[in-house]
């Protein structure tokens, strides 16, 4: 498994916009790609091996960083987790993020993962001119209530075609592009006085636990931890 893991590792050396990584039973890396080891600031990829998000990230992110760790540690993969990533000049990056156990005789003995950054969408793309109406309808009424049926009946498509146009130019289902929309004005608000009660009110959250419990899901901090966070500070991956 040693040899398998470390040709993994040098295939993902190559990628710039995908941060892999091995971690054993106890949350400690035991592999990552350069590009992780870049986004941290380390010198070495020695200086990662052996140690958990705890000690190399910022307290709030390391302990939720953890806390899914010991939730795929515990059997339960995550699959295109959309999240944002937090560099040291506090400018945000979208991934999607695919965590899974590994296992060895039945027992899982680590986890495997990668994030892979969502590049900005390509109008040449075919496709993309047919779903520009629904863009320009979410980012002007993303604070609203929106129906996925409306934006289907703005691209003249059915809800499934919708969906599947989607992931093939955006690599996201409209309604994570969406809560995408939502989260950033968030995080722009953060940084002003309004109450978070208010800013989620104002991002298009039904109230403040689901505004709360969406942000955390996707920035690994709630909104109050988030709006603390030194600017200084930041993390580059899961």
């Amino acid at each position: 498994m040693r040899v398998e893991a470390d040709l993994l590792q040098a295939l993902f050396d190559a990628l710039p916009d995908v941060v892999f990584f091995l971690k054993d039973a106890h949350g400690r890396y035991t592999h990552a790609n350069l590009t992780l080891v870049r986004r941290l600031g380390l010198a070495r990829r020695e200086d990662l091996v052996g140690r958990t998000p705890a000690l190399l990230f910022p307290p709030k992110l390391g302990s939720a960083y953890a806390g899914q760790d010991n939730r795929v540690l515990g059997g339960h993969a995550i699959e295109d987790q959309l999240e944002i990533h937090l560099f040291p000049n506090r400018t945000p990056g979208w991934c999607l993020t695919r965590k899974t156990p590994l296992r060895e005789d039945g027992r899982i003995v680590g986890l495997i993962g990668i994030s892979r950054d969502l590049a900005q969408p390509d109008g040449r793309q075919p496709g993309y001119a047919r779903l520009r109406r629904v863009l320009d309808h979410m980012e002007t009424h993303f604070s609203e209530a929106v129906r996925m049926q409306a934006l289907a009946d703005l691209a003249g498509l059915s809800l499934s075609q919708l969906e599947r146009q989607f992931r093939r130019v955006f690599h996201l289902t409209p309604q994570q592009w969406l809560t995408r929309l939502r989260i950033e004005a968030a995080m722009q608000q953060l940084q002003g006085d309004d109450t978070i009660a208010a800013i989620g009110q104002s991002c298009g959250f039904s109230d403040q636990s689901a505004f709360s419990r969406q942000f955390k899901a996707m920035v690994g901090l709630t909104p109050r931890d988030y709006r603390r966070l030194a600017p200084t500070a930041g993390a580059a991956t899961t």
